[in-house]
């Protein structure tokens, strides 16, 4: 794992790169972290990716000033879908595409917040998007959807911030011919792919990781990396 410096146009970022194994060139992914940031968990999930073949480059969006400061602001750019937020990560898409590790094709994966930023930048550049639990889903999502990628969404069934997001997207991929793969966990919650602190606590209010959950929302999210970043896609 490294921590690299990511120039963007808001200035510098630190950063998380992982680089697989062996020869590339692998196929590049930005992931965003959620509300919380990202310490060991988005270090494992990076792990994770890496180890599936793929150059993971994750940007610490509260990189700059202060941390309440810095919520804020992410969060104003969530709502307002522009902002420094938005490029910083195409940022990272940039450096990705600009390493001879990276074969040239990139995708994006975000969890909460970041599966949020995920849909909104789907027409940007992206090869597919994996938004994790990014609800509630951001506002004029069909417009947001015009030239979207293909789109592989997992949701919690338990999630009461989700409530009908699975159905809502799914329609309008299918209305607007996007590839898609998208699934309802029924018996997790929201973060349930996020091994977040007080995992005790936070699931008494539907939130909380689900081991098998995770796994099966990885299996698909790499499998449809696998046939939308391809060489051959």
């Amino acid at each position: 794992m490294t921590t690299i410096r990511l120039e963007a146009p808001g200035g510098p970022l630190d950063a998380l790169l992982e680089v697989p194994d062996g020869h590339g060139p692998w196929p590049g992914v930005v992931l965003i972290h959620d509300a919380i940031g990202y310490g060991r968990d988005m270090q494992a999930i990076s792990e994770r990716v890496a180890s599936a073949g793929y150059v993971a480059l994750s940007p610490n969006l509260y990189s700059r000033g202060g941390r309440a400061r810095c919520i804020t602001r992410v969060f104003r750019d969530l709502l307002t879908q522009r902002g420094r937020a938005l490029e910083d990560i195409l940022a990272a898409r940039d450096q990705l595409l600009g390493m001879s590790e990276c074969s040239g094709a990139v995708g994006i994966a975000g969890f909460c917040m970041g599966g949020q930023f995920a849909l909104i930048l789907s027409s940007s550049g992206f090869g597919a998007a994996a938004p994790f639990y990014g609800v509630p889903l951001p506002r004029h999502l069909e417009q947001t959807l015009e030239g979207a990628c293909p789109i592989v969404a997992s949701f919690g069934g338990r999630d009461l911030l989700g409530a009908g997001a699975a159905d809502r997207l799914r329609r309008l991929v299918e209305d607007k011919g996007i590839a898609h793969d998208i699934k309802v966990y029924p018996e997790a919650g929201h973060s349930f792919a996020n091994q977040l602190p007080a995992q005790p606590l936070i699931r008494i209010a539907g939130f909380g990781y689900d081991d098998a959950a995770t796994a099966d929302a990885w299996d698909r999210v790499f499998a449809f990396f696998g046939q939308h970043l391809s060489a051959e896609a």
